[in-house]
């Protein structure tokens, strides 16, 4: 197993919380998560739709809406290098100067849907230039030619023609490359990509998916990358960190914690994957229940209603420490482990208390291997 050390931490989320007030209750979207990106490094946080995912994404570049509002926590952004102290994103006004100056620049963004996401009446062009001229002063030309080249760069096939069309002139696969392209325009040090890949074909999809293992190892940088694909995770990842209603579940090597899941809300999406050669006799495995209102949450664990392994008792009434099965994991489950020392619960690097894993703590076998899978909701 590789050994991480501070210095390869780009982007640091400690106990983030991200709540949403409304007139009947408080919806904890986002509740004591703790992630860690790595320089040239993917990190893979994939759930159900409804648990998180995306409310942390924007979380982490203050765009979340009202009534949302970052509570709690902190955002920790290296520099580019050497030593220094990080910046810590939580606490800038999300309106402010100084977090204007860090999107786009240090961190940049890929939203879900391009279509909402791109102006329709501006050209593909001055999208793309704009972060250049804001962040580096650039003319109008020079932001069009190098717009151009990275139209090229995320290979967009007659760039020249492309840059000075509008995004309903193009398609899906094409606008998707135009906002990666508008988010790789001033070299970011991290890039959030949320659910990238969903509304596209598997053939653009594939291409979508070489695109960024091309850029990250050109570039160095760090991959946030937003699923609920499996298939897609095996493939591009090289940590994952499972997501429920608010709540990291489980995280760690993604060899790891696909070939041997301890939660048993992690083994469910595994099982619920098709895999080549299963008797088509057998009925695909689903994960019993619906996720429960995140305004009224339930007791102890929050999986419990929906877990087969739920101990009546136990995880109701105790809300789950976490917990070190093994170098690198962190996993929240009663039927786990021995709890980790206050203080060192965040992040997945080297260095983890290893605890003893429970009976219930049952391998998996079969596991995906980066073939084409649905989505785990």
């Amino acid at each position: 197993m590789v050994t991480h050390t501070r210095d390869d931490v780009v982007l640091d989320i400690r106990d983030l919380r991200t709540y949403y007030t409304t007139d009947d209750a408080v919806v904890k979207a986002v509740d004591g998560v703790d992630l860690t990106v790595r320089r040239g490094g993917t990190l893979c946080v994939v759930g159900e739709s409804g648990c998180g995912k995306s409310a942390m994404a924007r979380s982490v570049l203050r765009l979340v809406d009202p009534p949302g509002e970052v509570v709690g926590g902190r955002i920790l952004l290296y520099p580019a290098e050497g030593p220094g102290e990080p910046l810590d994103l939580a606490a800038l006004r999300p309106t402010g100067r100084e977090i204007r100056a860090v999107r786009g620049r240090d961190v940049a963004m890929v939203f879900q849907e391009p279509m909402s996401s791109l102006s329709l009446v501006h050209t593909v062009g001055d999208q793309i230039g704009e972060s250049l001229r804001v962040h580096h002063g650039v003319s109008r030309r020079e932001a069009r030619k190098r717009s151009v080249e990275l139209l090229e760069r995320v290979r967009v096939p007659g760039a020249e023609r492309v840059v000075d069309s509008y995004p309903f002139q193009i398609s899906g696969g094409m606008r998707q490359r135009v906002m990666i392209a508008m988010a790789l325009a001033c070299g970011p040090r991290v890039l959030v990509a949320d659910e990238p890949t969903t509304a596209l074909d598997v053939t653009t999809q594939a291409q979508i998916l070489d695109l960024f293992a091309d850029l990250r190892h050109d570039t160095g940088m760090g991959l946030l990358f937003i699923t609920h694909d499996m298939g897609v995770v095996a493939e591009i990842a090289d940590e994952v960190a499972v997501m429920y209603l608010g709540t990291v579940v489980e995280q760690g090597p993604v060899d790891d914690v696909f070939h041997d899941p301890r939660h048993p809300y992690t083994r469910a999406l595994l099982e619920a994957v098709p895999r080549m050669g299963a008797s088509r006799s057998r009925r695909l495995p689903t994960i019993r229940g619906t996720i429960p209102d995140p305004g009224n949450q339930p007791t102890g664990c929050v999986f419990r209603t929906r877990c087969p392994e739920a101990v009546e008792g136990l995880c109701d009434t105790t809300v789950p420490p976490v917990t070190a099965p093994g170098p690198g994991r962190r996993v929240r489950c009663l039927l786990v482990g021995e709890p980790v020392p206050a203080g060192a619960a965040g992040g997945t690097g080297s260095g983890a208390n290893t605890g003893a894993p429970a009976a219930g703590a049952r391998p998996q076998e079969n596991t995906p291997n980066g073939e084409e899978a649905p989505d785990a909701d």
